[in-house]
């Protein structure tokens, strides 16, 4: 029998069998206020001849945080739409151009001026088909109220005893 997808397994865990979604193991050894900190405490760890393979960052009360950036508008739906086509038509064109020496600018206009007409069209059916029920544009981020390091229990004491000291010598710095 042949299998259509093979399935990704960790070192540990027993050929053949799904990697489920588990919980993370370990005592906390340090809780930082972002994830920049959390990595700044994991890199002082991998510096050191501690176990980091006994490590995990964990997220602690994930939020979802959407920042607007700014107006949504036709105007801006159909400029974007516009240079975004202008690249990949550009892209496509030069890659036509190579392939064709002979045919010169040819192919960059055709490529230039498809790309604009295909995103231009289809930019503005996608918005029309919104109706405006977004009048803006905005990114979505997933963040934690704070970020714990984990290390597994027979080195938490002496990851601990690490993040207390970069601590201290942060403390004597600032």
């Amino acid at each position: 029998m042949t299998q259509a997808f093979t399935q990704q397994t960790t070192f540990t865990e027993p050929q053949g069998r799904a990697q489920l979604p588990t919980l993370p193991s370990g005592w906390p050894i340090g809780s930082y206020e972002s994830y920049s900190e959390a990595q700044r405490a994991v890199d002082h760890l991998a510096g050191t001849d501690f176990p980091i393979t006994d490590v995990t960052i964990v997220g602690v009360e994930p939020i979802l945080v959407e920042r607007i950036a700014g107006r949504m508008g036709w105007s801006k739906v159909l400029t974007s739409s516009a240079l975004s086509g202008a690249m990949f038509g550009m892209f496509l064109g030069l890659v036509l151009s190579l392939l064709n020496p002979g045919a010169g600018l040819v192919p960059i206009l055709v490529g230039l001026v498809g790309g604009i007409g295909f995103n231009l069209l289809f930019g503005a059916l996608g918005y029309a088909a919104s109706k405006n029920k977004r009048g803006f544009i905005s990114q979505s981020q997933l963040v934690a109220r704070r970020y714990d390091v984990l290390a597994q229990p027979r080195n938490a004491e002496k990851g601990r005893a690490l993040l207390a000291d970069l601590a201290a010598r942060s403390a004597f710095l600032h």
